[in-house]
This record gives C-alpha cells, sequence and structure tokens, in this order.
C-alpha cells in the first residue's frame, strides 16, 4: 500500500473466498486478481477464509463461503494462497473471523501466515482492546494488524484503534453488511476525514460497496486504497452458474475497470 502511494496513488485491494469455487480454482482467481492481462492489476490480495456463520458478510460472499466449505476448504488452505499471490508480486492479507484464528492457534497462526510471505490480517470481529494476545503474535511475527473502524465509531474508540493496529485501518464505509452498491457512501469521505485526524500515523483502506472503476475512482480520490469484494466473486459466480467455474474472463475484466479506475483518481 505504501508502495502505491509513493507512485502517488490509491491501491487497489481485491477480496476472494479461499476455496471458492475449490481451492486451486481460488488460488488461480487470486492469481488473475494480480496479473488480469490487460493493464495492471490489484496491489493486495485480500484472502477471505470462508467460516460457518459469516455474520458480516452479504450473501454473495456467504453463499462463496457456504460453497469452499462444502467443497472442503480448510483454514491450512490460506498459506498455500498466500504464497502464490506473494510469488505473483502482490501483498497478501487475509480477512478472517477470530474464532479461526484461535482454534488453529493464535501464535501458530501468525508464524505460519508469515513464513508463507502473508503480511497482515484483517479480524472483522476482533477488538483492540480483546486483542492481547494477537498483538504479542503479531508483533512477534512481523504482521500487520488491520482492525476495524466505522461511521459508527466513537473518536476515542478511532485513536484507540489507530494505536492498537498497524499497517492501516479498514474503514467500513456503509453500516451493514457487504456487499457491491449503486452508488458510494456518503459518510466514506467524512469517516476517513476524522480518522486521518484521530490516527495520523495510520493509512486508511475503504471498503464494502464499491463495484466498477468510477466508483473506485472516486473513493482513490481521499482514501490510501480501495477495496472490493463483492463485485469479484459476483464475476465468479457469473461463470459457475454458466457451467464455466474455471473461466476467469469476467473477473479479469472487473479488475482490469477497477485498477483503471484507481488510477483516475
Amino acid at each position: 500500500m505504501r508502495a502505491a502511494r509513493e507512485e502517488g496513488r490509491a491501491a487497489l485491494v481485491g477480496y476472494l473466498t479461499l476455496g471458492y469455487p475449490t481451492v486451486p480454482g481460488s488460488i488461480e482467481a487470486m492469481r488473475a486478481l494480480v496479473d488480469p492481462g490487460e493493464g495492471p492489476g490489484v496491489d493486495l490480495v485480500e484472502i477471505g477464509l470462508p467460516y460457518s456463520d459469516p455474520m458480516m458478510d452479504g450473501l454473495r460472499i456467504q453463499r462463496a463461503a457456504t460453497t469452499a466449505l462444502e467443497r472442503g476448504a480448510r483454514v491450512r488452505d490460506v498459506f498455500a494462497a498466500a504464497s502464490a499471490v506473494a510469488e505473483a508480486g502482490a501483498t497478501p492479507t487475509v480477512m478472517t473471523y477470530w474464532n479461526l484464528v484461535d482454534r488453529y492457534g493464535v501464535d501458530a497462526f501468525a508464524r505460519d501466515f508469515a513464513n508463507a510471505g502473508g503480511a497482515g490480517v484483517i479480524t472483522p470481529d476482533l477488538t483492540p482492546d480483546e486483542a492481547e494476545e494477537w498483538i504479542e503474535a503479531s508483533e512477534r511475527h512481523g504482521l500487520d494488524r488491520i482492525f476495524l473502524v466505522a461511521p459508527s465509531s466513537t473518536d476515542a474508540r478511532i485513536s484507540a484503534t489507530g494505536l492498537a493496529g498497524s499497517g492501516w485501518l479498514y474503514a467500513t464505509a456503509v453500516m451493514g453488511v457487504t456487499g457491491a452498491r449503486d452508488a458510494n457512501s456518503d459518510a466514506a469521505p467524512e469517516l476517513v476525514g476524522r480518522i486521518r485526524g484521530l490516527a495520523p500515523n495510520r493509512l486508511v483502506g475503504v471498503g464494502l460497496g464499491v463495484s466498477n472503476g468510477n466508483q473506485a475512482a472516486h473513493v482513490a480520490g481521499f482514501a490510501d486504497a480501495v477495496i472490493v469484494g463483492s463485485a469479484l466473486i459476483a464475476a465468479q459466480q457469473a461463470a459457475e452458474d454458466a457451467g464455466r467455474p474455471e473461466d476467469l474472463t469476467g473477473l479479469r475484466t472487473v479488475v482490469s475497470d477497477l485498477a483503471a479506475g484507481v488510477r483516475r483518481g
């Protein structure tokens, strides 16, 4: 993300669910995010660990997660995915509900993800005041702690989250679950401005709702990173619904449009 900033632009973060449509298929899709074939791709890949109770995710990601679990995706598969993303030339991060890390073993997960080339972990349901063990493990293994803030977060919460995190903060631009939307949230620029004032040592990525290059350009005008998930998974699901789950043409088209958008922004 800092490399993109040095180029005078926002970074593009692409989320895909590990194991959808299959584990090998999802890893190949992550490679396509990095190199879509037409122009640049994403700067960071957000590897989504499928979870049986994805309370913060929209219907598309819930469907992908359920399918991934049914087809055998496991936590340990994230390490192969991280290695593949790093080898492709992008920064691997993982989005995971905390129970999965806790069950694997907090220090063991941090160690294995870092050894696979992972750079940071996004923990949507872990708050800084409950993260002592994670803070210690992530420090030990050199991983960024990426916490979430929302329009409803108090100034005190944003300040504390900025101090507890490392790398960057994930700003959820709209209230509610994830999902592509037709227009950007008016709350996003205000939230980013609050974060910059209260946590000036943190870069800010904005997610929840971006679905096309024009929206990406708008968000890139005020944020350090544009995070896209549901729009990418929609392309995968369209291919599967058409009976061609291995076809990444639609996914590559969406990524190219988004990458061009962040550069316009």
